[in-house]
């Protein structure tokens, strides 16, 4: 398999997890089984709880943006980003995160607004930075270890002081990185654990440890390590795309962004083949602020394609 079957697969597995996910968010475990019981039937992308069959949520939304930025800047231009961010807030999307939402509506600039709302708050470690990681994955791994995992954390920063968001982040490039090398992201995680910031380290190698299930999370999984680490689980305990991202929105609660991380990794490990074109065809992600935009499989193929050459 190339290298470019497994960035588009990261980037639209993403996007599918998010959009399979997305009507199951904050229900119980086991409710994407319950109803669709038979993998591999059809009718998974249902939609439901107020959105469209196939549609995106704000978790695609945003990293679409980090990719556009990306592209068309030339680089990281963070207060581009955040601009963008802004707007998109700004134009009512359907959801957005309560924390994202303040930073980007608190009137502060780009570099000091997720800094004081920490301060304010103290507490800034959801996992809105990862869910929206996965252009910016694709787009920064052919840097190197240090280089992607830098710009994982400066991304990051701009919507979360917390650096706990911050290291979940950087871990889920590297995994990204090291996929599109052609190598399982399992193995690396001893080795990636040791560049974790010394403050955050133990609680990333509890739930990214083999033996760690999600239900021994201390906190929601909408917070970013127990997070990672549910679609690390869903990751391990599979052999394909469609069950890990089963498995993931099994586990009930932010069902939509623990599916899209989860279907960032399946997609960069199994390749863009391996996702289902009945979860792809109806695939579509609105763009909120950009004119009526909306994008769908084959401009997101463009995107990856061009984020990761």
């Amino acid at each position: 398999m190339n290298r470019s079957q497994r960035a588009a697969g990261a980037v639209v597995g993403s996007a599918v997890g998010d959009a399979l996910g997305g009507p199951f968010e904050f229900g119980p475990e086991g409710a994407f089984s319950a109803r669709f019981p038979a993998p591999g039937v059809g009718g998974e992308m249902c939609g439901g709880g107020g959105w469209d069959p196939g549609e995106a949520t704000d978790d695609t939304q945003m990293a679409v943006m980090v990719g556009e930025s990306l592209l068309e800047r030339g680089g990281l231009d963070l207060p581009d980003m955040f601009a963008r961010f802004q707007r998109w807030a700004a134009s009512e999307p359907k959801d957005i995160g309560l924390q994202t939402e303040d930073v980007l509506t608190n009137g502060m600039p780009w570099d000091l607004a997720a800094a004081l709302h920490f301060q304010v708050e103290r507490r800034a470690a959801g996992n809105g930075s990862l869910m929206r990681a996965s252009t910016s994955a694709v787009h920064f791994a052919a840097a190197g270890r240090a280089a992607t995992m830098d710009a994982a954390r400066r991304i990051a920063a701009l919507t979360h002081g917390d650096r706990a968001a911050w290291e979940g982040t950087a871990v889920f490039h590297e995994l990204i990185r090291v996929a599109l090398e052609d190598v399982d992201p399992l193995t690396a995680l001893p080795a990636l654990l040791a560049l974790v910031h010394p403050d955050h380290r133990a609680r990333y190698a509890t739930v990214l440890a083999p033996d760690w299930h999600p239900d021994q999370a201390t906190e929601f999984n909408g917070a970013v390590w127990p997070c990672l680490g549910s679609a690390v689980r869903a990751l391990r305990t599979t052999t394909g795309f469609e069950d890990a991202v089963r498995a993931a929105i099994d586990l009930g609660g932010d069902t939509d962004t623990v599916a899209a991380v989860t279907g960032g990794l399946a997609g960069a490990l199994y390749g863009l083949d391996a996702i289902p074109a009945r979860w792809t065809r109806p695939l579509h992600v609105p763009l909120p602020g950009s004119g009526g935009r909306v994008l769908r499989l084959s401009d997101l193929l463009d995107l990856a394609h061009r984020l990761g050459s």
